[in-house]
């Protein structure tokens, strides 16, 4: 009875580990070896161990189906989603049609009264930054919680084990390529800094500017390496700007928030409308927002690469 026990402990043990496999998308083998009890001298219970399936037989069997249904109910669940999405689609006004008041209201207030109330020329920086602001901090929260995690996942990952060649140091090896970039690479900066600048008054803002930012120092990494950009930008520096750049846009709408729900005048100057210090609080939610774009490219792109390397 106590090797039985022991046998059913060790198949309860291998469905486990297996299924543990399964949730980290490893493939190792069925655990080796499992055997029921034999009784040497009892042949009709021999046979019907025989006719028994062998536990690497259940666990493989067990696993196929889990597979199975976590396929099926995904099929089902994108399928549903799907469904809704034509749904609301369908039920949605006609573009432009004159008799649902309630739609029009809200992109009518936003074209007549936009300039006014936000003091930005361009009126996109202006929904997003000012009537939607909290809309905008939760994509950047979206960013930062993702960079977060890849940042936890790949540092425990890239740990360098004794005598592994250091990867992170690698680069393009061309002297052209380099050349190239060390020229262009101020550029891109620049060019980055006023799309952030100038979100408020011309098409562009932090979005798109955070992303030519993270694109030039992906390029210096690209050409020079890590122990180069290091020396200027590194994961835990993108880490804290990340930090600090969320929490100013918090402070800055919660204040915002709480004069405006009580009627108090928040002291904010729109200034003159087309000049670069206008629009209120626009201006620096612009750069918040193109800061932690910026980082969260950068900081994933430089672990993604160094995870990479490592392995090879």
């Amino acid at each position: 009875m106590n090797r039985k026990h022991e046998t059913d402990q060790e198949i309860e043990r291998g469905k486990i580990g297996a299924f543990v496999d399964w949730v980290n998308a490893d493939s190792p083998d069925i655990p080796a070896e499992i055997e029921y009890e034999h009784e040497e001298h009892h042949g009709e219970h021999h046979e019907e161990h025989h006719e028994e399936k062998t536990p690497q037989a259940q666990i493989r069997q067990e696993r196929k189906v889990v597979s199975w249904m976590y396929r099926g109910g995904s099929l089902v669940c994108g399928l549903l989603l799907v469904a809704i999405l034509l749904f609301t689609v369908q039920a949605l006004p006609r573009f432009g049609e004159r008799e649902v008041p309630a739609f029009n209201e809200v992109s009518q207030r936003y074209l007549e009264e936009g300039l006014t109330e936000t003091g930005a020329v361009n009126v996109v920086a202006g929904i997003i930054l000012d009537y939607r602001a909290f809309d905008t901090l939760g994509e950047s929260m979206v960013l930062f919680t993702g960079s977060i995690a890849v940042i936890f996942l790949l540092t425990q990952l890239s740990k360098k084990a004794e005598g592994e060649e250091d990867g992170s140091k690698k680069c393009v090896e061309s002297l052209p390529a380099q050349v190239i970039i060390r020229m262009v690479f101020p550029i891109v900066l620049l060019y980055g800094i006023y799309v952030v600048f100038n979100g408020h008054i011309s098409p562009g803002g932090g979005f798109s500017g955070g992303t030519i930012l993270g694109a030039g120092l992906i390029l210096c990494h690209l050409a020079f390496g890590e122990a180069y950009t290091s020396r200027f930008v590194t994961v835990k520096r993108c880490t804290g700007v990340m930090s600090v750049a969320l929490l100013t846009y918090i402070a800055m709408k919660t204040y915002s928030i709480l004069t405006g729900a009580n009627h108090i005048e928040s002291g904010i100057p729109l200034g003159t409308p087309g000049s670069i210090f206008s629009s209120g609080l626009i201006f620096p939610l612009n750069i918040c927002v193109g800061l932690v774009v910026a980082c969260t490219i950068f900081a994933v792109y430089s672990l993604f690469t160094n995870w990479k390397a490592r392995e090879k």
